[in-house]
């Protein structure tokens, strides 16, 4: 129980992070948020949208190994959340690992742990 709701829980940020960067990347709240100048916004837009994107498929994955009771299908989606929340950390900025990879560690362990 506790890992499925860690796990929609890291979906929900998922959603978030789509919301943020195919429908906000150049509004004033998604440049605060990203620390965007304007211009650079601008030209970057259609690859955010492209990031945002693919977070809505790593939170759909999420909701449909949920609502399928799925173990296997959580732990894929998970595993793919924390490789790029790596990754991210690694290449973009630390705080990264703090607000993907480890939700979606909590939340994989929840899951092998039947909690």
């Amino acid at each position: 129980m506790l890992g499925s709701l860690l796990a929609l829980l890291v979906g929900a940020l998922h959603v978030y992070f789509l919301v943020l960067e195919m429908f906000l990347w150049t509004k004033p709240y998604g440049r605060k948020v990203f620390r965007l100048d304007p211009a650079f916004a601008e030209k970057s837009a259609t690859l955010a949208a492209n990031q945002g994107l693919y977070n809505g498929f790593l939170a759909a994955g999420l909701c449909y190994g949920v609502v399928t009771g799925s173990t296997e299908f959580i732990l894929f989606f998970l595993v793919c959340v924390i490789i790029a929340g790596a990754y991210g950390g690694a290449t973009v900025k630390p705080i990264i690992y703090y607000v993907q990879a480890a939700p979606g560690l909590a939340a994989a362990a929840a899951v092998l742990l039947g909690l």
